[in-house]
């Protein structure tokens, strides 16, 4: 009779450094590179031996110690900053390191002996991934009630200095207004779901609330640089240039403000010159620039699509056009459309920085 407790008893540190190794060598496993190994092994040997109790025909299943390391995996894994794919790939990568250390044994097995350790392995890690996720949600949710408070205490401040009538700052405001209610909106429909019972703690559940914190983080150092008013100077921007990648900068953007064009069911299209890479540029005011656009072009476009297109026009030029279906300007408004709030003919509210 072959006792695969005593094989997986005897494995566990071959198990925890290949499984280890195999995290660390995961392309879409980013995090784990930027920590140390005593962070990314955690208590996987303790979860290894709660396994073993589980397999051997004389001990009782060890599901206690199980929950409580794979609970607390979870909360430690948020605080590290991973995302919820990453956890389900290391989660996976441990399954297939288990069973490829116990290979010799299982071949060596009787049929019922091989299924009772596969059921019981996979029972295991089931219950293992489960609880993971619980404590996992929990944390992201925390964090994203906390990043939730942040945007509400900023963005009622930012309406306090656009009624103040000062310039500067009204421009601040108008700038930064609609990506902040965006995920203002995003984070409260994932904070009102967090009691039902039909939401699950899925993978591409839990990505979305990452997205949202990511965009929240995001735009919170994006107010923050904004709003260093030291960079005006008799009026003037000091623009900052570094070598921008155009592509990333619309990518962020959109990532922002996507969930105001899913409530109209607009769909936004990106065609970006691949080699506008290198352009030579403010980051900060082009994505600002992008926004406002975008923003104005999904506000008064009913239905169709909202185009970004940036275009090489020679070895110092590049353009960048975003067209939508929508209403459009008047001919005779066209000149005018760049001063500042100016009001389009019949559209009450529609202006432009």
């Amino acid at each position: 009779m072959t006792d695969f407790s005593q094989a997986l008893q005897g494995k566990i540190d071959i198990i925890t450094e290949n499984w280890i190794e195999a995290v660390r060598s995961d392309e879409q496993i980013e995090t784990a590179k930027q920590l140390t190994y005593t962070s990314v092994r955690d208590s996987l040997p303790i979860v290894l031996q709660a396994i073993v109790t589980m397999l051997s025909q004389s001990e009782e299943s060890d599901i206690g110690t199980l929950v409580e390391e794979s609970l607390e995996h979870g909360t430690v894994r948020a605080k590290q900053g991973y995302d919820a794919e990453e956890i389900a790939r290391e989660y996976r990568l441990l399954r297939r390191v288990i069973f490829d250390a116990l290979e010799p044994e299982l071949l060596k097995g009787s049929a019922a002996e091989v299924s009772r350790a596969y059921r019981l392995i996979d029972a295991a890690l089931d219950e293992v991934i489960a609880d993971c996720f619980k404590t996992y949600t929990q944390a992201r949710f925390q964090e994203l009630q906390e990043l939730h408070n942040q945007l509400q205490l900023t963005n009622q401040e930012l309406t306090r200095l656009f009624r103040a009538s000062q310039e500067n700052l009204s421009h601040l405001a108008h700038e930064l207004k609609t990506p902040l209610t965006s995920i203002i909106g995003y984070s409260e429909l994932f904070l009102r779901q967090i009691n039902n019972p039909r939401v699950k703690d899925s993978a591409p559940n839990l990505a979305h609330i990452d997205k949202v914190l990511s965009n929240g983080r995001r735009l919170l150092r994006l107010i923050n640089d904004t709003l260093e008013i030291s960079r005006y100077d008799a009026g003037r921007i000091k623009l900052q240039l570094s070598a921008t990648n155009v592509r990333s900068a619309i990518g962020t953007v959109v990532e922002i403000i996507e969930p105001l064009a899913k409530e109209k069911n607009l769909e936004i299209v990106v065609e970006c010159t691949p080699v506008l890479d290198q352009v030579m540029t403010d980051y900060l005011r082009l994505q600002q620039i992008i926004t406002n656009l975008t923003s104005n072009a999904i506000r008064y476009t009913q239905a169709g699509t909202i185009t970004i297109k940036t275009e090489l026009l020679s070895d110092e030029q590049w353009s960048l056009c975003i067209t939508d279906t929508g209403i459009g300007i008047a001919s005779e408004d066209c000149d005018r459309i760049f001063q500042p709030y100016f009001r389009a003919g019949q559209l009450p509210g529609f202006w432009h920085s």
